[in-house]
């Protein structure tokens, strides 16, 4: 058990900001996913035939980050969050990558509902995950770069662990420790808007459809709201 929590710094500076936690126990990512299959085969195919198309930077969920990246430093169209580069990338080559079924489960319901998402291997998690402004002496190793260490720049807003940085820009980039494979089997998955009085519902919304892919493989899920009202939860 682990806490997760949002920094007053950056409830303060974010007052709309709900973070839904979906804690996944004894998940089984070896085996097929059929319904997650079958929402990336929907999303593929709403788009070819022209009756579905990802939220652009135009769209006010994805507006909203681009804002927020702007107020801690970050160009939002040089490093995009994370919805916005995964809705671009679909709809520029017509498909999602396949990752493992968790990733992918999480990517689908991303873009179907214009929020981010991510996921933490807890397993390789240190001490308590904390959302704050970086002070740039924090030390993060990108998905993909296990050779590589950056720092945050100061006023970054970043999820951290005992160890280092897990996200940078907020939710741009996950880190490649805490990375989710086929093997993770205690995950949890984060989704993220910034407007809770405009856009709970569909974070809610969201949730549901994540809990739909992941119940059938696994023992356990549960759901957490993280928001300034209630700034530290245990997942």
């Amino acid at each position: 058990m682990r806490t997760f929590q949002l920094a007053p710094a950056v409830a303060d500076a974010f007052p709309g900001t709900l973070i839904a936690v979906v804690a996944a126990a004894g998940l089984r990512g070896g085996e097929p996913w059929p319904h997650t299959a079958a929402l990336l085969d929907e999303l593929e195919q709403q788009l070819a035939d022209g009756t579905w198309q990802p939220a652009d930077e135009t769209d006010p969920r994805i507006e909203a980050w681009h804002t927020a990246y702007r107020s801690f430093g970050t160009n939002p169209r040089r490093t995009r969050p994370s919805v916005d580069a995964l809705g671009r990338r679909l709809a520029k080559r017509g498909t999602l990558p396949r990752i493992n079924p968790a990733v992918d489960s999480y990517n689908a319901v991303s873009v179907r509902h214009a929020l981010p998402a991510g996921a933490f291997d807890l397993d390789h998690v240190t001490g308590d995950v904390v959302i704050r402004h970086a002070d740039g002496t924090e030390s993060f190793t990108p998905l993909g770069e296990p050779g590589t260490v950056e720092n945050p720049r100061p006023g970054e807003v970043i999820y951290t662990d005992a160890t280092g940085v897990l996200t940078r820009h907020w939710n741009h980039r996950d880190a490649h420790r805490t990375r989710v494979t086929e093997d993770s089997a205690h995950v949890a998955f984060v989704l993220e808007t910034l407007h809770a009085d405009r856009d709970g519902h569909l974070l809610e919304e969201a949730v549901n459809d994540l809990q739909g892919l992941l119940t059938p493989h696994a023992e356990q899920t549960a759901v957490q709201y993280l928001s300034p009202a209630q700034c530290r939860i245990i997942a």
